[in-house]
C-alpha cells in the first residue's frame, strides 16, 4: 500500500504535491482526505502568509476564524512497537493549524516555508511537499497586509487526492 498523494492546484494552474504520512497522524490524514473528497477546500485561499515561516489555508471564512464545524483530537506523536514517530516542522512539512486550546484542529492547514522546529509536538504534522516548493516560495513572497493576510487573494482552485491504495475512514471528532 502506498501513501496518499495530495495535489493543490492554484487558480493560476501551478501545483503543490504532498505525500501524506498516515502512520504518524492517521486521524489527521483521514480528516484531510475526507475534506478533500467533499471538495471543502475548492475555492478557498491561503489566508495567512508569513515569509520565512509558513503559508496557511483551509478557512472557509478566509480570516483564520473558520473551520468545518467540528474539531479533531491532537496527534503529535505516534508509538508503534515501542518506537515513537513524529514529523519535525522543517521546510516543506504539512501540518494542521489549531487554536491555543487542545483538540481544536479542523480544516486549516499550513505548509512550512522554513524550519520552525519549536512547533514539534505542538501541531500535528502529517505530510511533506514532494513537488512544488517553488510554488510555496512564490506564495510566501506575496505582498501582505495586516495579520499576514495577502493583499490579493491567493486562491486554491482545487485539492485532489490519489489514495494509492490507502483506505481511509471518516475522522474521529471531538465530542
Amino acid at each position: 500500500m502506498g501513501r496518499p498523494v495530495v495535489t493543490i492546484e492554484m487558480e493560476d494552474g501551478k501545483t503543490i504535491k504532498m505525500k501524506l504520512v498516515p502512520e504518524v497522524a492517521p486521524n489527521t490524514v483521514n480528516n484531510f482526505i475526507s475534506l478533500i473528497e467533499d471538495n471543502f477546500y475548492d475555492g478557498l485561499t491561503f489566508h495567512r502568509v508569513w515569509e520565512g515561516f509558513m503559508i496557511q489555508g483551509g478557512d472557509p471564512n478566509g480570516d483564520g476564524s473558520g473551520g468545518p464545524g467540528y474539531e479533531i483530537p491532537d496527534e503529535f506523536y505516534t508509538e508503534k512497537d515501542g518506537v515513537g514517530y513524529h514529523l519535525s516542522h522543517v521546510r516543506g512539512i504539512l501540518s494542521m493549524a489549531k487554536t491555543q486550546f487542545p483538540d481544536s484542529a479542523g480544516s486549516q492547514f499550513f505548509i512550512m516555508h522554513e524550519d520552525s522546529t519549536q512547533l514539534d509536538l505542538k501541531y500535528a504534522a502529517f505530510g511533506i511537499v514532494i513537488e512544488g516548493m517553488d510554488v510555496v516560495d512564490e506564495i510566501a513572497s506575496v505582498e501582505i497586509a495586516s495579520k499576514n493576510k495577502p493583499v490579493e487573494d491567493v486562491i486554491i482552485k482545487t485539492i485532489t487526492v490519489d489514495l494509492n491504495g490507502y483506505e481511509y475512514s471518516q475522522p474521529i471528532k471531538v465530542e
